[in-house]
């Protein structure tokens, strides 16, 4: 559980209600992973990491109400419905709260759903718990995630209109216009199977309108809301000792005259030798804004259209607002500098909001594929994720638990660095991203990839960010499927040459085959490589018995999956490609009623006499 501890920071401070022993037990552990406080019963047996609750369970509900971002209650979805319902007050204050009966089936959101990432904690417990997570608000019964979290992966505010109407006007199909001028267009892979949604560049018909954008839409149609994506970078120069104050009021005096919406702004930009500006530093603090400072010379770098000859011999560059803004956005200077007393503001549009969070790169082998042998931190990795990554088939083996609002990019086959290249990107720009490997994630899969690509790149801030989440293995899951081949030493080998000379790959079948290990081929063949297979039994065929067992499994625990039993001689005359692992025995290795069985004890006889006998 406490690998899973960095998932629970979002819904702090977080309450879990025990009223029998069953859900004190079923809490406690989780209660410690989610650094939350458990309360239990008075009637309940104390525990050392367990507070009592001594007035009714009602009561105690409204002393903590509002002391919580969460409440998860071991009680029916009844229950709970009678105990919360005076303190409902506003879907925008009320903490989320989650229900889990006795029975421990299911986790039920009760309210905080959607509008409090109380679906996604609803999701994470039910991976934990192994239970099914029911997710009761409308927009998952359309597989989309509510319009009012349309922009929370990417940090948005919310600007004008009538939510609640343009959600139900959604709900019911009717037409929208989507008017977006900034920001990511990554989020429209998430309403990509409503046919209601128009996307346009300016509003073509009167009628319910979504707008994303950076400026202020006035006057605003009834029907329509407005998502103010954070990508405007607001350059300031300004006198030593100006008042955050001062500065305030510049900024604001700005955008209303150019029509900008302050929700927009990403954060503050200016010269180095203005980092310990107490005016900038208390405004940026005061608004949650970051305060980001260039040198000199890298403003010098930068055009700019209303250079100063004295500003240059001042500070040693012509442009401290315009310049900056435009470093900080690496996009286009949209407000040249406005000069107001002692605050000069420029304002520049990024090509991407700023993202106030870190993100991280969760590496997830899904093992064989088959929903049953994915683990509980695998499938939590991946539904917890904003952006899931891996090669197109095994997105389409993970595609019943995709959760409304996630963005998928399938990649074809031998994608690998690319993959990789584009989790790193989104990583480092906030989001969190999983890339899925087949098996598990460090055995000839993508986390290798990813690992080497950071080391190479020098990506040290995201060093404590990436994690390895392991599945089972295709060799583990081929063999289950053919008895206990793997009960003494054995080793992998990939038969691909693609990333491993040839030269290299035979020596290593040549030890191995001399070494009596059990051996499991990967990447036996494919279309464009016929040869390296028969060259491979070649190899064996000099040190192993032509009787010896082999197992062949095509597609492990998938609906199509193929297994055949044969010899080290005869083994090739059956239909295998890419999709196979093949498992050679070693001397000792048998055929029986229950499969292949390769004999944990070595006896005193000696395995030439014990191959001769069971052959």
């Amino acid at each position: 559980m406490s690998e899973l501890s960095r998932e629970w920071g979002a819904f702090q401070p977080l309450a879990w209600i025990a009223t029998t022993p069953i859900n004190q037990k079923r809490f406690l552990p989780l209660a410690q992973a989610s650094q939350g406080i458990l309360w239990s019963s008075p009637h309940l047996q104390p525990h050392a990491h367990a507070c009592i609750y001594t007035q009714s369970l009602r009561e105690h509900l409204a002393h903590i109400w509002s002391q919580n971002r969460a409440i998860i209650l071991g009680l029916t979805l009844g229950a709970v419905v009678r105990l919360i319902a005076p303190l409902l007050r506003d879907k925008y204050a009320d903490p989320i709260v989650l229900c889990i009966p006795e029975a421990g089936e299911y986790v039920i959101t009760v309210c905080g759903g959607h509008q409090h990432q109380g679906d996604t904690l609803c999701q994470l417990i039910a991976n934990l718990l192994g239970m099914q997570a029911v997710i009761t608000d409308a927009a998952t019964a359309h597989a989309m995630p509510g319009v009012d979290t349309w922009g929370s992966t990417w940090g948005w505010q919310k600007g004008a209109g009538n939510w609640t109407e343009m959600a139900g006007a959604i709900l019911r199909d009717e037409p929208v216009q989507i008017i977006q001028e900034s920001g990511t267009t990554l989020w429209r892979q998430t309403i990509r199977e409503k046919s209601n949604f128009i996307c346009r560049e300016q509003p073509d018909l009167p009628g319910k309108n979504i707008w994303i954008t950076h400026r202020e839409i006035r006057p605003l149609s009834h029907p329509s809301v407005i998502w103010h994506p954070r990508v405007l970078w607001v350059g300031i120069g300004c006198e030593r000792g100006t008042s955050s104050e001062k500065i305030d009021q510049a900024i604001q005096r700005v955008f209303a005259q150019h029509q900008l919406s302050l929700k927009s702004i990403a954060g503050i930009a200016s010269l180095d030798m203005k980092q310990d500006e107490m005016g900038l530093i208390t405004l940026t603090q005061s608004q949650g804004w970051p305060l980001v400072t260039f040198s000199a010379a890298q403003l010098r770098t930068i055009p700019v259209p209303n250079p100063s000859a004295i500003v240059a011999q001042t500070v040693g560059t012509a442009s401290v607002a315009e310049a900056s803004a435009i470093c900080a956005a690496q996009g286009e200077l949209i407000v040249p500098k406005q000069v107001l007393g002692p605050v000069t503001v420029a304002v520049a549009l990024a090509p991407r909001e700023w993202l106030n969070r870190s993100g991280h790169i969760d590496l997830v082998g899904i093992g064989p594929g088959d929903s049953a042998h994915l683990t509980p931190a695998a499938r939590n990795a991946i539904t917890q994720a904003d952006v899931v990554i891996g090669y197109t088939l095994y997105l389409q083996l993970l595609d019943s638990i995709q959760r409304p609002g996630q963005i998928w990019e399938p990649y074809p086959i031998g994608a690998e660095t690319e993959r990789a290249q584009r989790a790193i990107d989104l990583a480092h720009w906030g989001l969190r991203v999983a890339v899925v490997s087949s098996g598990d994630c460090g055995i000839y899969g993508m986390a290798g990839v990813v690992i080497e690509l950071l080391q190479k790149q020098g990506h040290t801030q995201l060093q404590s960010r990436v994690h390895l989440i392991p599945g089972i293995s295709a060799l583990q899951a081929a063999a289950s499927r053919v008895g206990v081949p793997l009960m003494q030493d054995f080793c992998a080998i990939s038969l691909s040459d693609l990333h491993v000379p040839w030269e290299v790959i035979s020596q290593r079948l040549t030890h191995a085959a001399q070494g009596d290990w059990v051996t499991v081929f990967y990447n036996p063949c494919s279309r464009q490589r016929t040869w390296q297979l028969p060259a491979a039994q070649t190899i064996f065929l000099q040190y192993r018995h032509p009787k010896t067992p082999v197992a062949i499994v095509r597609q492990a625990y998938r609906h199509d999956e193929q297994i055949w039993l044969d010899d080290l001689e005869h083994f090739r005359q059956n239909p295998i490609d890419m999709f196979c692992t093949i498992i050679i025995g070693n001397s000792r290795t048998y055929r029986s009623a229950y499969g292949l069985i390769t004999p944990r004890h070595y006896p005193p006889e000696s395995p030439h006499s014990a191959r001769q006998t069971r052959n």
